[in-house]
């Protein structure tokens, strides 16, 4: 191929190639009621901002540019002609745009055009002629901007890494900052360099609020990336911006206009301080069809503070070294610099402490500076970020705070019992503030014991474990050190020593499985009733009592059944070869009951939603059940239904039709906001309950307000729309935020439930307007 031939089928070629061609630079500033920002600080504009846009073109540029900065009014309404204004590069004089946003405009694109006659008039034609394809470019633009901010500062952070520091910063910053992880990278004890060595489909960029749709999937786990570009000698953007998939489609549109004289071509702003860079995908053509390069600035509208919200609702301690204010719902504060000036305003009795913080996205949010202000702290306050974004001040959220001052430690009437590891739990004090906790003698002269206890925060108390198993009874003392307390408090207690005692052994006529009751049930290897063998399951702790559950050995399955009312004995053996005669009760069957019929009363809604399928439940729906006692049991007054979803469950009254038939009603909304999948009940009498069985599936629904048909299109409009996976074929996006969605006109659109992927459900779609 000669090289005429070459240079001809380039621009074509080109247009799916990686962004990794370095363009010329821009220097843009923004003037808003006054104040002035570099580009890379401003997420919007404003009418009435002022713009300063120049091209930062080195000494010695061969080609003239003319540039032209032309503000946009929508789709389908072309600017005036004077929104339009250029400037000649080359001239030092005439180089710089100054101007006002002009009110009613929406987007602004700026074009560098190698200078020829009628470059100027040629732009201002094709914006005028086709203004929805640059509204679409600065869109697609933006979107792509604000995608590549959060995988360059994933990529960067991980950088210059080992192996290990990747696997564990990967997570938080895939949380902090949006990106989906590819969970095989990570696995336990293996090296994710060697995991992710081969690119895949395996890791994308999600949407938040503050960018408006999903970017197509990044190939190769980000992990990968990172420690790719650590070995990559440039480690520039364009490894993995051609994977950014909005510029393939823009490239196309973009070549609609091209013509004998020009070419359009996309570039993307990279924006690092004062400077904005420009990437290119193509190469420049300057002979005809010469380039011209189209780059968006930020969109003109309102100001979309970011959707800041706490990452936790736990008390945090404010005296803690480097304090981190954990936050979710805006990734583009850890990868921009929109967000300045960010301070903690921390309210006292003594007034209002504003502390310096800065965004961390490999920690997960705001870490408060050591370097702080005189103050005098309160044993409990409240925290609250705030800033500016760009040129608006924003509140973001409130954190609980807590100080170690006058902390009073308790553990209550708990008691140690040494031989073993005890669990004790401490109240009164500032649990997020405890930096360590030992295990002393209350005298020195009773022995050198001195260890590290192990603990946890669990909300406001500390839960330990305390190592007591070489230990003599006697005094003790658990010494607490708190965060910005200069000596640590002591809490005195006792060890006690605990003689082993089995109570009984308690099983329920039909059951394979039984409880035993005493102390020090820890050394209990089995238990033999009538030949019958049951080995040790869950022990627990109820006040001094430990409840120990023993299971009967499948081998003995065909064994005589015990009955209730039977007074037997069985043996204990004991880890230490010890054993013990234990009585053994048989109690009457545990209650049971079988489902007879079940009615649903659904919810009121603006637009009505028919679920598919008798075994689903609303969770806005009422719930109306009949039970028949199985064999064995009889219902009686008091008896309760007790309904569980996960881990949550609710007791409900039975209403008896007789002693075998009995009926209860269930708003499922008692179960809580988030419970979803099976329904299950079972019947409790007392502390004794029956079996767990079925019930129904509970499902989460959207609140539909209105469904709207013009032409081939029907728009939904509600809340929770992410509850769906898809609306009439139409996928939804994990997470989304928006208010409504646009799928195809069909009489009925089926919907597809997130809660169960089994699940559907359809509405009625209304005859197009």
């Amino acid at each position: 191929m000669t090289i005429a031939a070459l240079l001809t089928a380039a621009p074509a070629a080109a247009q799916g190639n990686a962004f990794d061609l370095t363009g010329p630079s821009l220097r843009v500033t923004v003037t808003h009621a006054g104040a002035t920002l570099p580009l890379s600080q401003v997420p919007n504009l404003s009418a009435g901002d002022r713009l300063r846009v120049s091209a930062a073109l080195p000494v010695d540029q061969g080609a003239h540019y003319r540039m032209v900065l032309a503000f946009l009014r929508g789709a389908t309404n072309p600017p005036p002609e004077t929104w339009l204004t250029e400037a000649r590069t080359w001239k030092p004089k005439e180089a710089t745009i100054d101007v006002a946003v002009p009110a009613g405009a929406q987007q602004a694109i700026v074009f560098l055009v190698p200078d020829t006659g009628g470059a100027f008039s040629a732009i201002k034609s094709a914006v005028r002629q086709r203004p929805g394809a640059f509204v679409r470019a600065s869109q697609d633009l933006n979107q792509a901007m604000l995608d590549r901010t959060r995988l360059e500062a994933f990529v960067s952070r991980l950088r210059q890494r080992s192996a290990e520091e990747v696997a564990q910063l990967s997570p938080v910053l895939a949380r902090s900052l949006a990106v989906k992880l590819d969970p095989t990278c990570l696995q336990p004890g293996e090296d994710p360099r060697a995991a992710c060595l081969t690119l895949g489909q395996s890791a994308a960029v999600l949407a938040d609020a503050q960018t408006s749709s999903i970017a197509q999937t990044l190939s190769g786990a980000p992990a990968n990336i990172a420690l790719q570009l650590a070995a990559t000698p440039q480690a520039g953007y364009g490894y993995y911006s051609a994977y950014i998939g909005v510029f393939r489609d823009l490239a196309r549109m973009l070549g609609a206009f091209q013509s004998a004289q020009l070419q359009f071509i996309p570039a993307l702003n990279v924006q690092h301080g004062d400077a904005t860079d420009l990437l290119l995908n193509t190469v420049p053509s300057f002979r005809k069809p010469q380039s011209v390069l189209v780059t968006a600035l930020p969109t003109v509208s309102p100001p979309a503070r970011p959707p800041l919200e706490a990452g936790t609702r736990d008390a945090l301690c404010l005296a803690r070294p480097r304090l981190l204010l954990p936050v979710t719902g805006a990734p583009l504060v850890f990868s921009t610099h929109y967000a300045r000036d960010m301070r903690l305003r921390v309210e006292t009795q003594a007034g209002a402490v504003d502390l310096p913080v800065t965004a961390d996205a490999s920690r997960g949010g705001f870490v408060v500076t050591d370097e702080r202000p005189a103050m005098t702290p309160d044993a409990a306050m409240t925290g609250r970020l705030h800033g500016s974004w760009g040129f608006s001040a924003f509140a973001g959220p409130e954190f609980r705070l807590v100080s170690p001052i006058a902390a009073a430690w308790s553990a209550g009437d708990a008691t140690l019992v040494v031989g073993r590891d005890t669990p004790l739990t401490l109240t009164g004090g500032a649990a997020d503030c405890v930096a360590e906790v030992r295990l002393q003698r209350d005298k020195p002269e009773q022995g050198g014991l001195e260890r590290a206890v192990p603990f946890e925060v669990t909300g406001d108390a500390l839960a330990l474990k305390v190592p007591l198993s070489d230990v003599k009874p006697g005094p003790l003392v658990l010494s607490i050190r708190s965060y910005g307390m200069a000596e640590p408090q002591r809490l005195s207690l006792r060890g006690y020593a605990e003689a082993s005692r089995i109570d009984g052994f308690v099983l329920h006529e039909g059951d394979r499985a039984g409880v035993l009751s005493g102390t020090r049930l820890d050394q209990v290897a089995a238990l033999d009733v009538g030949g019958t063998t049951f080995r040790p399951g869950t022990l627990t702790r109820d006040g001094k009592v430990d409840r120990l559950t023993l299971d009967a050995e499948p081998a003995d399955a065909g064994t005589a059944p015990f009955r209730a009312g039977q007074s037997l004995t069985g043996r204990a053996t004991l880890a230490d070869g010890r054993s013990s005669v234990v009585a053994v009760k048989v109690a009457p069957p545990r209650p049971a009951a079988t489902l007879i019929s079940r009615s649903v009363e659904p919810g009121t809604r603006a637009v009505p939603i028919r679920l598919r399928g008798d075994a689903l439940v609303a969770q806005d729906a009422r719930v109306t059940f009949s039970l028949r006692a199985d064999a064995g049991t009889s219902f009686a007054a008091g008896d309760v239904v007790e309904v569980r979803a996960g881990a949550t469950s609710v007791n409900l009254p039975l209403r008896l039709q007789d002693a075998a038939v009995a009926l209860a009603t269930l708003d499922p909304a008692a179960l809580g906001d988030a419970a979803h999948g099976t329904l299950d009940y079972r019947v409790r009498r007392g502390e004794v309950a029956g079996d767990w069985r079925t019930l129904a599936t509970l499902v989460r629904l959207p609140q539909l307000r209105a469904v709207t048909c013009t032409g081939a299109t029907c728009t939904l409009s509600g809340s929770g729309l992410f509850l769906l996976r898809s609306v009439a074929g139409v996928a939804v996006p994990d997470g989304f935020t928006g208010a409504s969605i646009d799928v195809p006109h069909a009489g009925q659109a089926m919907l597809a439930l997130r809660d169960d992927p089994a699940a559907s459900a359809t509405i009625d779609l209304p005859a197009a307007r």
